[in-house]
C-alpha cells in the first residue's frame, strides 16, 4: 500500500487503495463480504455493500453542492442507517463531522452548528423543530438536508444522495470528527485535534473483543452522537467487519430481547443500564438467553461495586471497564482483574499513558491520598477546545490534562475514582464524596436511582442531601426517607450520611447515562 502524503495545507491525502481504510473499513468489507449485514435499524437491514455505496453517494452529493476538503458537516440524527453513511462519507470525503445531541433545544443545537463552522447541516425530520431553529442561527450552513421527512428550508436527503453514483471514490481524502463535550459548565466545547493519535485504549479494546466476522453481532445501546457509542459500539466492531444493530431508544427488557434475537456478542453499556436490567423481575430476566454475550464494555460513569458484581454473576466475566473521555484517557480492566480489586478502573500502565494525581497546589499526592487525575497528553494529536484557548489552558498543567476527576491509587498501582472536584461536598471543613453515598443507597430495594448533593447550610457550610428516584412501584413518603437515612448510617460514617432525603420522579441525565448532579443541586441553590 502506498504511503499517505501531506499536501501544502497540511491535509492527509490517500490513493484509491488507502481509501479502503476510510469510513471505518467499510470499503474493504463491501468488497470481501458485500452481502454481510452491516447495519440493522428500525427500518430494516443493510449490507456492507449497501452502506458503502450510499456513503460514496453522499460524498458526491456534498461535493456537488460546494463542500471541499476540510469543510465541516453538522449531523443531528437518531440511530439510523443514514447516521452511519454520513459519518462514513465524511471520513472518506476529507470532511470534519460533528454529531449533535438531539435532546438539545434549537438554540443549543444552533450554537454548535455555528461554532463548528459547518458548511452543511444534515437533520432528522423526527426533530424538525430543533433542526429548523438551529439552522436559522447558522448563516454558514448553507447546505441543509432533511433525513426521513420534511424540514422547512431543508432539501430532501434521499434525493440528493440517490442522484449520485455509488462506485468507490477515485480521489478519497481522509476526514475526521470533532465531538462536543456535554457542557455541564457553560457552553459545550468542541474537542479538536489537528492529527488523530492512536488511542491508549485501542489495543485493549481490539484484543479483548477478538472479533469473528462470521458469527459476531454488536448491539448499539446508546445515541451515536455520544463519543462512546460512536467509537466503541459502532466504529470498532464496524471497522472489523462486524454488523451492528442500532437501538432507537434504550429499554432494559428490549435489550435482553435483542441480545437473544440476534445472538448479540458485543455491546457498550453504562452503569445505569446495568442497574435497570438488574431491577427487572427475576422472571423477566430468566425469560431471555444472554449466553451469547462475551464482550460488554462499560464506562462513562462509576459503577457501584454491588451492581457490577451482580452483573458478573448474571452474565459471567464478560464485563470490561474503561476510564476515558472525549479528551482522552486510557484505563482498562477486565472482570477477572476487577474481582481482585473491586471498584478499580484499572492499573496505572506507563506503557499506555502516564498518570499523575495532583493536589490543589499542583503537587503529587502520596499513595492512597485523593487527588485530581491528570493524564499525559500524547506527543502527537493533543486536543484543544475549539476556539476556546482559555478553556484549553485550564485543562492542562504542562504536558498533562484533566477532566476534573478525583481519585486515589492504592499500593498495587490501581486507580479508584472518588468523584469529581465540581461535586465535592464540604461540610464543617470535611470533604464528602457523593458517589460513596450514592453507592450505598443504590443497594436499597426502594431506590431506583439517586444523586447526592451538598446544599447550603448556615452552620456547616453545606449539608448532605440525597435526591432519590424511587424504584418502580414504590410510593415515597417521610417514613421511607427516614428509613433510607438509617440505612446509610448502617454502612457509612454518620458525617457522610444525608441529613435529608427528597424524592423525584426522574433525575436529569446526560445521554451517556451520567446524572447531571449540578442540575440537581441547582434546584436547591438560588
Amino acid at each position: 500500500m502506498t504511503e499517505s502524503t501531506v499536501d501544502a495545507q497540511g491535509r492527509t491525502t490517500l490513493d484509491a487503495a488507502q481509501a479502503a481504510t476510510c469510513g471505518m473499513g467499510l470499503a474493504i468489507h463491501a468488497r470481501t463480504a458485500p452481502d454481510r449485514m452491516a447495519i440493522e435499524d428500525r427500518n430494516g437491514a443493510f449490507t456492507f455493500s449497501d452502506v458503502n455505496a450510499r456513503a460514496n453517494q453522499v460524498v458526491r452529493g456534498l461535493r456537488a453542492r460546494g463542500l471541499a476538503t476540510g469543510d465541516a458537516v453538522a449531523l443531528l440524527c437518531s440511530n439510523r442507517v443514514e447516521f452511519v453513511e454520513v459519518y462514513a462519507a465524511c471520513l472518506r470525503g476529507g470532511l470534519r463531522i460533528t454529531p449533535i445531541n438531539w435532546h438539545l433545544t434549537g438554540e443549543e443545537a444552533g450554537y454548535i452548528v455555528d461554532d463548528c463552522e459547518a458548511k452543511a447541516f444534515v437533520g432528522d425530520a423526527r426533530f424538525a423543530d430543533v433542526c429548523r431553529e438551529a439552522a436559522e442561527q447558522s448563516s454558514g450552513a448553507t447546505v441543509r438536508l432533511a433525513v426521513g421527512g420534511e424540514i422547512a428550508g431543508f432539501d430532501d436527503y434521499d434525493a440528493v444522495r440517490d442522484a449520485e453514483g455509488g462506485a468507490d471514490l477515485t480521489d478519497p481524502v481522509l476526514g475526521g470528527s470533532m465531538l462536543y463535550t456535554s457542557g455541564t459548565t457553560g457552553r459545550p466545547k468542541g474537542v479538536y485535534r489537528k492529527q488523530t493519535p492512536r488511542g491508549a485504549l485501542t489495543g485493549p479494546l481490539v484484543e479483548s473483543a477478538a472479533f469473528a466476522q462470521d458469527r459476531d453481532v454488536a448491539l448499539v445501546t446508546g445515541p451515536l452522537y455520544h463519543a462512546a457509542p460512536l467509537g466503541i459500539n459502532l466504529a470498532v466492531p464496524f471497522g472489523a467487519g462486524v454488523g451492528c444493530v442500532l437501538m432507537d431508544q434504550w429499554d432494559a427488557e428490549d435489550t435482553l430481547r435483542l441480545i437473544e434475537k440476534h445472538r448479540i456478542t458485543h455491546s457498550h453499556l453504562v452503569p445505569t443500564m446495568f442497574h435497570r436490567m438488574l431491577q427487572l423481575p427475576e422472571t423477566v430476566r430468566d425469560r431471555y438467553d444472554v449466553s451469547s454475550m462475551r464482550w460488554a464494555v462499560h464506562g462513562a460513569a462509576p459503577c457501584p461495586v454491588h451492581v457490577k458484581q451482580a452483573m458478573i454473576e448474571w452474565w459471567g466475566p464478560v464485563l470490561y471497564e474503561y476510564y476515558a473521555a472525549t479528551e482522552g484517557g486510557g484505563f482498562w480492566i477486565d472482570s477477572h482483574e476487577w474481582l481482585e480489586k473491586p471498584g478499580s478502573v484499572g492499573h496505572v500502565a506507563p506503557d499506555r499513558m502516564t498518570v499523575r494525581l495532583l493536589d490543589d497546589e499542583g503537587k503529587e499526592t502520596p499513595t492512597g491520598d485523593i487527588g485530581t487525575v491528570y493524564f499525559e497528553a500524547p506527543a502527537v494529536g493533543r486536543f484543544e477546545y475549539f476556539k476556546a484557548r482559555a478553556k484549553t489552558d485550564d485543562a492542562y498543567r504542562g504536558d498533562y490534562f484533566t477532566m476534573g476527576d478525583l481519585g486515589r491509587v492504592d499500593d498495587d498501582g490501581y486507580l479508584f475514582l472518588t468523584g469529581r472536584s465540581a461535586e465535592l461536598i464540604i461540610s464543617g471543613g470535611v470533604n464528602i464524596y457523593p458517589a460513596e453515598v450514592d453507592e450505598v443507597l443504590l443497594r436499597h430495594p426502594a431506590v431506583g436511582d439517586v444523586a447526592t448533593i451538598g446544599i447550603p447550610d448556615d452552620e456547616w457550610g453545606e449539608q448532605v442531601k440525597s435526591v432519590v428516584q424511587p424504584a418502580v412501584g414504590v410510593t415515597p413518603d417521610d417514613a421511607l426517607a427516614d428509613e433510607l437515612i438509617g440505612f446509610c448510617r448502617e454502612h457509612l460514617a454518620h458525617y457522610k450520611c444525608p441529613r435529608s432525603v427528597d424524592f423525584s420522579a426522574d433525575l436529569p441525565r446526560l445521554d451517556s447515562g451520567k446524572i447531571q448532579r449540578r442540575k440537581v443541586r441547582d434546584r436547591y441553590v438560588s
